[in-house]
């Protein structure tokens, strides 16, 4: 990969979404952002609830001068103009038939000090509750011997995610919340350390719905809030339901 190449890219589509954020009047609630190293490996863990949360992301990401390059399924680069622009930013994309060979990918970066970005739930969670974690992100930062730095977006989802939903409404709030790095423990097991980034992220999405400014409008606005803040998503079974029909549609399963 041209880094430096993918990095001047990265840092104008950046400045790009920057602007509109600014035009849309996006409301920002960053915090904890100097938990990201300002040099050195490290992977970044995220929680997965609407299409745009690695851009939100990469734009807080700016405040320590560093670019994320996110592992995400190929569908997503399957796109003409999207896939092109997530190439050249360095994005990774990730074949289920052949997953090994992005790790490989993201293994270098690390290797050669870049930050990782991976989603540990895989897909978006319909419940915007965090779902079962995956190993990958946690056998990553073991491989390499790099610590994990949680972080949860929370208000994305408002604007651009699954089963349709999306809004062009003006001044958005979105918390980003990053917590302490966790740096990898001796003998550690990809479980054991899988399970601290889950508590991890889970304290910090308790955090940023708690303390989140907005409320929805009516009734039928409160489709963003989890089922246990009052709101109308499904409750984590019904979404896992949900999950597999949708696979199903694209003849996909839930592993």
């Amino acid at each position: 990969m041209d880094l430096p190449r993918s990095d001047r890219t990265y840092r104008g589509v950046v400045a790009v979404f920057g602007a509109l954020f600014r035009l849309w009047g996006y409301r920002f609630d960053v915090r904890g952002a100097e938990h990201l190293p300002a040099h050195g490996p490290a992977v970044i863990a995220s929680n997965h609830i609407g299409f745009l949360d690695f851009t939100f992301i990469g734009y807080a990401a700016r405040e320590r001068g560093r670019l994320v390059r996110f592992m995400s399924k190929r569908s997503v680069f399957d796109s003409r103009f999207a896939g092109w622009l997530m190439r050249r930013m360095g994005h990774i994309p990730v074949d289920r038939a052949s997953g090994a060979v992005a790790y490989r990918r993201a293994g270098r970066l690390l290797d050669a000090g870049q930050l990782v970005g991976l989603f540990p739930e895989a897909t978006i969670s319909r419940s915007w509750l965090l779902k079962r974690f995956r190993p990958g992100a946690a056998g990553l930062a073991l491989r390499h011997g790099v610590p994990v730095v949680p972080v949860v977006v929370w208000g994305g989802h408002r604007i651009l995610t699954v089963d349709g939903h999306r809004s062009l409404r003006r001044g958005i709030a979105i918390s980003i919340h990053v917590g302490e790095p966790l740096e990898t423990r001796p003998d550690e097991s990809v479980a054991d350390l899988t399970a601290r980034v889950r508590v991890a992220m889970s304290d910090l999405l308790d955090t940023a719905i708690s303390d989140y400014p907005d409320e929805p409008r009516d009734d039928d606005d409160r489709w963003w809030l989890p089922h246990d803040r009052g709101g109308t998503a499904p409750d984590p079974e019904a979404a896992h339901e949900l999950d597999r029909a949708a696979l199903a549609r694209i003849g996909e399963t839930l592993d």
